[in-house]
Order: C-alpha cells, then sequence, then structure tokens
C-alpha cells in the first residue's frame, strides 16, 4: 500500500493516488523482472513511501517469427492453471500476447476461485527515431470467500469457514500507447498514455466474526474505476567534466473517477450482484473524481567513473472531491426505526507540494559499491477511504495526508560471480501516520462498544538494517561452469518501528502495526546442467495488527499476529522443448496467518493456506 504499482512503466491501480493495487496482479509467467526503484530516482514515478515497483513484461523473441509457449499445472485443492503465450518478430513489428485460465477449490471450503486473464502487446519500429507501441490487458475473476476466524476458531481448526455467503467479483481493463522519438543520439522523449475501465464488487457479512450469521440481507460494495493519465519524459545525455551525464524532465497529467456504492443485496448464497434498493441505498452512494498534476527532473552527474550524485525534484497538484450521500438510520431497542436520513455531501480537498531527494553512489570496484539516498515522501488520502460504513472500523472523518521522509545508506557488490550482497542501514519517517487504535462509546444494547478507529495516529520512527548475500561455492573454488550451481542465500531484516508523539493514549513509544522486528528468507539452490532445485526458509516475528498493540480482542479483527516461519521446495528439470516442475509450499505444513482484515475477506483472522503440491508441464515451440 505504500508503493507506486506499475506494469511496463505505467499505473495499473484503481486509484493511483492514494489507493493501493490489490485486485491485478500479472501472472508470473509472464514476467522477465520485478523493478523495485527508491530513493531520489523514484521521484519521478510518483511521491510514495515505498517508491516504484514495476511488473516489467516478457516481448516476443527477436529471432522469430512466431514462438508458442504453453505452461499447464495441477495442484492440491483442485488447483489448475494455464497458461499460452505467443510472441514474435515480424518485419519491424514485435509482438507478445498470452491468456491465462485459473481455478482452484481452496484450501478452506467456501473459497472457490475462477479467473482470465488476457494480454497483448504491439510494439512497431516506424522509423530508426520513432517506437510506437500498444497494450491492452484483461482480467476478470469471481471468487467466493471463506471469511475469517476468531482467535479460538482458528486454534481449533484453521481450515473451517463460518461464512458461506460471501463472494468478490473483480473486472479489469487496461489499456496504454506509447511513443518513443530519439530526438538525437543524446536526446529522447518517452510519452505514455494509459487508461483503465474497471469494477469491483463485494458481496456478503460484513458483521463480527464472534457473531452468527443470521441469514439476513447482505452488504454489497460496488466499485467503478474509470481512469486515463498521459506522463511524457525527455532525456537528454551530456559530458560533464569530462563524463556523461544524463539529464530527465517529465510531466504528469491524471484523470481517475470513482463511483462507489453501498446497499443491501438479497439473503441467498449465491453470487447476486444486485442491490435491492438501488435508487435508495441503504449505505451510501458517491463519485470520487481526482485529479493530479506533477512536474519532476532529476539529473545523474558523473563526476568520475567511479562517483555520481543524483538529486531529482518533484512539485505535485491534488485534487480530490466526494459527492453523494449517505444513509443515518437509529433504532430503538424493539428495532424499530427512530431515524432514517441520506445525509448529501460536497466536499474538495485541493492541496499542492514540492517534494526533493538526492542519490549517491561510489564504486569503488567491481566488488565494493557505497550508495546513500534522501528523500521526501507523501501520501494522499482520498475522500472514498471514509464513506464505507463497516461494524469493524470507523474512519476519522478529518483523517490527512501523511508526510516523511526515507534514507538509507550501504554496500553492495559482487565478485566473480560467486559473492553477490547488498547491506544497508535505513530510516524512515512518518508524520501524521495512518493507524487504527481501539476506541470505546456508550451502546444502548452492549452498555459500551469498543471499536476499531482509522485515523492520524501518531508520527513513526521506523529504522533498521537490510541485507542479502549469495555464496555460489563452485565458482568460489574455481569452477566457471555456467550450466552448475550450488549457492546459498540470506536476506536478513532488522527492524526497530515505534510511534513518537502521539496524541492518542497508550499509543506513544508502540510498536507500529504489521512491521516485524526479524524477518529472515534464506536458502538454497542448486543447478546441475538441465536440472535445479530450490529450497527457501522464512520466519517472521511476531506483530501487532493495529496502534493499541492490542493482544487480543473478541472480534479479532486486532491482536498479535504471531511468529511463524514456512519452507518451500521447487525441482525443475528441462528436455529439449519441454520443462518439467514440480514442488511443494508450506512443506512442513505450518498453521499459521498473516492478517486479521477489518472487511473483506474477513473480518477476523484470514488462515494461510496449509501445505500443498504441484506439478507443471511446460512446451516451448
Amino acid at each position: 500500500s505504500n508503493f507506486n504499482t506499475r506494469q511496463n512503466g505505467y499505473d495499473i491501480s484503481a486509484d493511483a493516488l492514494g489507493y493501493p493495487e490489490s485486485y491485478y496482479t500479472p501472472p508470473t509467467q509472464a514476467l522477465e523482472r520485478i523493478e523495485v526503484i527508491r530513493g531520489a530516482a523514484s521521484l519521478q514515478y510518483g511521491t510514495q513511501f515505498g517508491g516504484m515497483l514495476n511488473f516489467k513484461f516478457k516481448q516476443g523473441p527477436l529471432d522469430k517469427k512466431f514462438e508458442v509457449n504453453t505452461v499447464q499445472t495441477v495442484g492440491s485443492f483442485g488447483l489448475f492453471n494455464s497458461f499460452n503465450s505467443l510472441g514474435g518478430t515480424v518485419g519491424k513489428l514485435n509482438h507478445y500476447s498470452f491468456y491465462q485460465y485459473k481455478r482452484s477449490d481452496g484450501w478452506r471450503p467456501n473459497s472457490g476461485l475462477e479467473q482470465h486473464t488476457a494480454f497483448t502487446s504491439l510494439k512497431f519500429d516506424v522509423s530508426d527515431k520513432i517506437k510506437l507501441g500498444f497494450e491492452y490487458t484483461y482480467m476478470d475473476y469471481l471468487a467466493q470467500q471463506p471469511g475469517g476466524l476468531t482467535d479460538r476458531f482458528f486454534e481449533e481448526d484453521p481450515r473451517q469457514s463460518i461464512r458461506e455467503r460471501n463472494w468478490f467479483k473483480v473486472n479489469w481493463n487496461l489499456a496504454a500507447f506509447t511513443i518513443d522519438y530519439q530526438l538525437s543520439d543524446r536526446t529522447k522523449i518517452n510519452n505514455r498514455a494509459f487508461g483503465l475501465l474497471a469494477s469491483k464488487d463485494a458481496l456478503g457479512n460484513l458483521g463480527r466474526i464472534d457473531r452468527v450469521d443470521g441469514n439476513g440481507n447482505r452488504d454489497l460494495l460496488s466499485d467503478e474505476f474509470r481512469n486515463f493519465g498521459n506522463e511524457t519524459r525527455l532525456l537528454h545525455r551530456y559530458n560533464f567534466l569530462g563524463n556523461q551525464s544524463t539529464f530527465l524532465i517529465g510531466t504528469r497529467f491524471y484523470k481517475g473517477f470513482t463511483d462507489r456504492q453501498q446497499g443491501d443485496a438479497n439473503n441467498l448464497s449465491t453470487p447476486d450482484f444486485n442491490y435491492l434498493n438501488p435508487t435508495d441505498l441503504e449505505g451510501s452512494d458517491y463519485e470520487f473524481p481526482s485529479s493530479n498534476i506533477a512536474v519532476f527532473a532529476e539529473n545523474i552527474f558523473r563526476f568520475s567513473e567511479k562517483f555520481s550524485i543524483t538529486p531529482g525534484v518533484r512539485y505535485e497538484y491534488i485534487n480530490t472531491q466526494a459527492e453523494g450521500y449517505y444513509k443515518v438510520r437509529t433504532f430503538d431497542l424493539a428495532g424499530n426505526i427512530l431515524r432514517d436520513e441520506n445525509i448529501f455531501e460536497n466536499k474538495e480537498n485541493s492541496r499542492s507540494f514540492l517534494l526533493a531527494g538526492i542519490g549517491m553512489s561510489y564504486k569503488h570496484s567491481v566488488f565494493m559499491e557505497l550508495y546513500a539516498n534522501l528523500s521526501q515522501n507523501y501520501r494522499a488520502i482520498n475522500f472514498n477511504d471514509i464513506r464505507v460504513a463497516n461494524a469493524n472500523e470507523v474512519v476519522d472523518e478529518n483523517i490527512k495526508d501523511e508526510r516523511g521522509y526515507n534514507a538509507d545508506i550501504g554496500l553492495r557488490g559482487e565478485w566473480g560471480n560467486a559473492i553477490n550482497y547488498d547491506v544497508s542501514l535505513f530510516h524512515l519517517s512518518y508524520k501524521d501516520r495512518i493507524g487504527s487504535i481501539l476506541r470505546s462509546e456508550p451502546d444502548p444494547i452492549l452498555i459500551e462498544r469498543t471499536f476499531r478507529y482509522r485515523t492520524n495516529v501518531s508520527d513513526a520512527r521506523i529504522y533498521g538494517l537490510e541485507s542479502y548475500i549469495e555464496l555460489d561455492f563452485l565458482r568460489l573454488f574455481g569452477n566457471a561452469d555456467m550450466q552448475k550451481k550450488l549457492a546459498v542465500f540470506s536476506n536478513f531484516a532488522l527492524i526497530n518501528a515505534t510511534y513518537t508523539g502521539s496524541n492518542e493514549n497508550g499509543v506513544e513509544g508502540n510498536q507500529v502495526e504489521l512491521v516485524p522486528t526479524i524477518n529472515i528468507k534464506s536458502g538454497l539452490n542448486f543447478k546441475w546442467k538441465k536440472f535445479t532445485a530450490a529450497y527457501q526458509f522464512s520466519y517472521l516475528s511476531d506483530q501487532y495488527s493495529d496502534a493499541t498493540n492490542a493482544e487480543f480482542t473478541p472480534s479479532a479483527v486486532e491482536g498479535l499476529i504471531p511468529a511463524y516461519y514456512v519452507m518451500d521446495l521447487s525441482l525443475s528439470y528441462v528436455y529439449k522443448f519441454m520443462k518439467f516442475e514440480a514442488g511443494s509450499n508450506n512443506l512442513t505444513d505450518n498453521m499459521y496467518f498473516t492478517r486479521r482484515a477489518t472487511g473483506y475477506p474477513g473480518p477476523g483472522i484470514i488462515p494461510s493456506d496449509g501445505r500443498s503440491f504441484y506439478l507443471t508441464v511446460g512446451v516451448r515451440l
């Protein structure tokens, strides 16, 4: 939720200003790599604290007109995944397309999934100077959601489901058009226009998971997203102190439109996404227009072959609006309606600000590079974060945007393809960090009601150490055969995250939620000619789910997320044009969870899957 998430360099989110991408993720079989850009260089992509995460797709091969790749996977709990792609180069046209069908019954009851994803990319070299590109992505899926569990239910049987009427449906249509124009050997322009037409429907019982599902009318939340934008960049290389430096300047225009409705649907168990009273919804009916204009620039100053400094700056204008109504209903102890009123709103919030950052790199040798970054950050909050009626959470009407900065310094490098390492210290500072606390208020039935309150909890300070090291024993002892490998790796993070200077009682000095102190991923990679094997061990220390650091609550929305570890194993073998894979996730069948959800797909504890197996056969022609 703190990353600007992109695909081939353009936005894929429901709302790029403040809405994290959680509905659409590309199939891994289509990916060439995943890019993460942080520090000053990330300011050209957005203001987010985490930087930019970009899913880079494969392209059609340059030496073939047509190449077919089909990958078929079967696995535990009714899993079937069919991925099929076609790519190649015909004259000046490079093309790549894929279609994926995926279905699963799920590890828990009431958790079936059916999904279709398709993508096509066309890239045409008009001349040596002009290149055109067009991409279209389609995704549609329907998933049944088994709901959350209380702590007691999880201890008794993590696989059980006490909700059978909850459903989730997503439709995604994403298009992009690009123009690359080479003005000269040193200067080029890139223009990206992109648009999104999408919808999301969540249907079911959002009531507390420690209450029996009384088979009443279900809650239906329907969102429609219509977004479009354009980013234009000019890149120029020039000589500076006898070295080649690089200057970049660009602009961004973005227009977003979200239509959100919430009301009652029928009391059945089927995926019927229709309102009972579409003209007078029981929850709310809003339009959320938003707009964003930005200008950004950065320059890589290379003072020598070894030393460079990269300053960056970004000016941002954001406007968010809310037009619509929400319903207020009050009842007496007998259940009679005392008040039934639509509260109409027309709000607007405009803000503009300037962010700056700077990065530094000193490459002493291939074996050692010293780097450092310092960058300001900003995360916008939209009105659609506020107007959702949820029995498990109340959102502060005066919630504000987050501001802050992040800094890091580290060493990285490699030695003879035998050692690869990256070790860094980092500091992340939040002002007015958004989080959740527990509050109480009088209740006519329960005398006092305790609820989750989402607001600007406090300033927060997060700092720690991140490290990655990979050691290939065969290359370390002089074996240069690239078809053989025996390597161990370790990714270790040690993090201290605390709230500081809070106006809320019982928060200052607490641990920031969803930040484990220790995060370890380590394992072994083995390759012998056409056979490969990979083993990974992951461990996360315990963490809290809210800023009050509650250990337990009856609703299970707040509470401790205990420490856990997971082991995964995968094997593969290539024979001519075929590839065979097999593996197991959660090899030791650990029962654990990583989330306590406030709404869908909960509320409550969302158990992670137990041990599963899969078998894959791939053919490339």
